[in-house]
């Protein structure tokens, strides 16, 4: 009763994940079945061998005067048609039989092939394009806690093993579903008694299966973190290389990356002890059977209740019957990891993002009066308050400095504008309008971003600034060089804004992608501007060609920078000093050094034994 629940259970998971898999064949469900239609033609086909074998030796087997061809009308037609009228002439067209039929059956099998091969890859293209969409919807607090390894291995290696390994299992299936019922009829025509002892045997081979499958889903999970901790290793040895070389990280890369690559050959190992124990076993199962058809058959061909040729081919097609099964243990590791792989798929299409539209948002079209942050908290981790009751506001037009000590909270602070993250608690509003009300898209396209560290796609350097607006024209195209301070950086290349920067930018320098992200930010044009520490990785010489750039794209814009030197704030309408989450002073420059409080002291250390630098244009 216990196996027959385990098999039951089995075969609910595998009606439920093809059930899931479902809409993604949708689409393409004729093709499919003409697939599925000529899998189980080419499967159906395998028991015409051993039948084929039998007719064989009773028909040239001396004294024989009944067999296969007498229990088969179609066939005796067959022969009449075919004008084989005695065994010398059976002898002679046998083989030109044989090769004809295996020509037949190997062009269905090429064509059923293609056709299921067009439908695997096609569904995977559509399993891949649903993912990447996905993942552009997630917050950034999802890659945040996600390795890039974690990312690589479940959006794409997880899309490969639920389609094609679906597409492979299904055909598997169909395939030994359609010659096991060839070979059951078979083995029916033959004998009905040899043939109930074959399949009472069968049903038993089956029982060992239920057995493992919790064990082998507990292995593969553990396989799979193992696997994503490697190709993150690797991503992180492409990226940090210089890192690993400076710091003659070597030994350490190899021992970390020997620990990973272990922990995969242990679970591998495991796999194998906790799996491969079913095809010894199904093999002995399956001989169990063949002896007892063995011994019962010799005494019916003895008795004269059944002919040499149709005990061949009963024994023929029991052999290829149980086969397959034999091996079915190896193909039910296959068929759990794709199960697998359609489970921690649906995962990630049931995950919703955290911060999304509301049902009632409205579109966000221009910015009149002002931005306010009411009494707002945010903890990146529970219990853990990284802002609190933060109150400002920027009226349209004004510069809003943030200034404090390293994770006071200034760049959460401008990562909640944006909605990169929800609030706790308290409130951002547009114009009197929390910005949870505005629809994402509208929102985020009225705020221009540069990071400390912007991020450039492997193209052209017009690739990436026309990512600020595809839809603008070359002039615009050529202000934004020009406002970015890039025009004559670009006259002295090859091939000019056409130019290729590889991967991550690296054929250019710190200064020229900082240039390069502010051109986007211009042709964005966006009336919100936000400026994370946008020139503090720079060397002087740089800063001042990018901080010349940002002046220009400052004008006109409600401005929040986040600054590390303080000499590019002073002119700020408002200055905010951040402290552990709170806003400890604010005002503008002079008024703040007057009050001789937290920022005159953060003044006073950077420019100890200097001489204050001049103060940038007003803004």
């Amino acid at each position: 009763m216990l196996n027959q629940l385990k098999l039951l259970a089995l075969k609910n998971l595998f009606v439920k994940n093809y059930a899931r898999m479902w809409p993604f064949f949708k689409p393409y469900w004729w093709v499919a079945l003409l697939g599925v239609g000529l899998t189980m033609i080419v499967g159906a086909s395998d028991a015409a061998y051993p039948a084929f074998l039998g007719i064989f030796i009773d028909k040239i087997a001396p004294g024989t005067t009944k067999g296969f061809i007498d229990k088969l009308p179609v066939l005796k037609s067959l022969f009449n048609v075919l004008n084989i009228e005695n065994n010398r002439d059976f002898a002679k067209i046998a083989p030109f039989m044989i090769l004809g039929f295996t020509f037949v059956v190997g062009t269905l099998t090429y064509v059923a092939n293609c056709v299921n091969t067009w439908v695997g890859s096609r569904v995977t293209m559509d399993i891949k394009k649903r993912l990447y969409r996905k993942l552009l919807d997630m917050n950034p607090a999802y890659f945040d806690t996600s390795t890039s390894g974690n990312v690589l291995f479940r959006y794409n290696n997880d899309a490969e093993s639920a389609a094609a390994g679906l597409i492979d299992n299904l055909k598997m299936f169909l395939t030994r579903l359609s010659s096991s019922v060839g070979y059951i009829a078979m083995l029916l025509c033959a004998s009905w008694q040899l043939a109930i002892i074959a399949i009472i045997v069968l049903l038993l081979v089956f029982i060992p299966l239920a057995m493992v499958r919790k064990r082998m889903k507990y292995i593969m999970g553990k396989a799979v973190a193992s696997m994503t901790a490697v190709i993150t290793t690797y991503n992180e040895t492409f990226a940090g290389n210089k890192t690993i070389a400076a710091y003659n990280l070597q030994d350490y890369q190899k021992r970390k990356f020997d620990d990973i690559i272990g922990g995969v050959f242990k679970f591998a190992i495991k796999m194998v002890r906790n799996t491969n124990w079913l095809s010894p076993v199904m093999h002995f199962i399956a001989s169990i059977g063949i002896a007892l058809v063995i011994g019962v058959g010799g005494r019916m061909i003895v008795n004269g209740h059944i002919s040499p040729g149709e005990f061949a081919g009963f024994v023929g097609a029991l052999i290829l019957l149980y086969t397959p099964i034999k091996g079915i243990g190896n193909n039910f590791v296959s068929l759990q990891m794709s199960f697998i792989a359609i489970e921690r798929l649906y995962e990630i299409l049931e995950l919703r993002p955290a911060v999304a539209d509301a049902d009632h948002a409205r579109e966000l079209t221009v910015v009149r009066r002002d931005i306010e942050f009411r009494d707002v908290c945010f903890e990146y981790n529970p219990g853990v308050p990284v802002l609190k009751n933060v109150n400002l506001s920027a009226k349209v037009g004004e510069m809003i400095a943030l200034v404090g000590n390293s994770g006071g909270g200034k760049t959460t602070v401008v990562n909640l504008l944006p909605r990169f993250y929800n609030l706790n608690s308290g409130a951002i509003l547009i114009d009197g309008v929390n910005i949870r009300d505005y629809t994402l898209h509208s929102l985020r396209r009225h705020i221009g971003v540069v990071f400390q560290d912007n991020f450039l796609f492997s193209g052209t350097i017009r690739e990436n600034i026309m990512l600020g607006n595809p839809a603008a024209d070359d002039a615009a195209l050529r202000r934004a060089l020009q406002h970015a301070h890039l025009s004559s950086f670009i006259a002295r290349l090859k091939n000019g804004v056409n130019a290729e920067i590889g991967e991550r930018g690296v054929q250019l320098s710190g200064g020229q992608k900082q240039r390069v992200a502010i051109a986007r930010a211009f042709l964005k044009d966006a009336p919100i501007l936000i400026l994370d520490e946008a020139t503090s990785a720079l060397d002087n010489k740089s800063e001042a060609v990018v901080q010349a750039a940002i002046n220009d794209l400052m004008q006109g814009r409600t401005v929040f920078v986040i600054a590390h030197r303080l000499s590019t704030v002073q002119n700020a309408d408002k200055i905010i000093v951040l402290n552990e989450g709170q806003i400890v002073e604010q005002g503008k420059h002079d008024e703040l050094l007057a009050k001789n409080g937290v920022y005159t002291s953060l003044y006073q250390a950077q420019f100890k034994g200097q001489s204050e630098p001049p103060p940038l244009p007003p803004h």
